[in-house]
């Protein structure tokens, strides 16, 4: 996505970026305090609004280069503390960056498709 920062001014355009969404991507620098906090404004607006369920979430703590990866306990709100949490640093460990999101993106489709299927039978019946 783009800086969080700079996100509040396109918030009016929030809501064209939540319609008919399947699933929710939060990238963040755990370094920076003020991220941890903002993932909250994030949860709601993007997440809890739509009813997403946890497996169609996903928290990126992602780490500057050269900086390691930590897999240490974030100090997040409880109800992020449900949500899928991969550290990544792409320099340092991209292919488990990149498994970690494939199954994520698993777990959306698999959402997915168990929607749809409840909502045809909802129909047949």
């Amino acid at each position: 996505m783009y800086n969080i920062c700079s996100s509040y001014r396109l918030e009016s355009c929030w809501p064209a970026l939540i319609k008919d969404s399947s699933g929710v991507v939060i990238i963040f620098n755990p370094d920076v305090p003020s991220h941890l906090k903002e993932i909250e404004t994030w949860h709601s607006m993007f997440i809890s609004s739509q009813g997403l369920q946890d497996n169609q979430c996903l928290l990126m703590a992602h780490h500057k280069p050269g900086s390691g990866v930590e897999d240490t306990r974030l100090p997040l709100a409880s109800h992020l503390g449900r949500l899928p949490l991969i550290h990544s640093n792409l320099e340092e460990e991209p292919e488990d960056v990149k498994q970690a999101f494939c199954r994520y993106l698993g777990s959306v489709v698999n959402t997915m498709s168990e929607s749809r299927e409840r909502e045809e039978m909802s129909i047949i019946t």
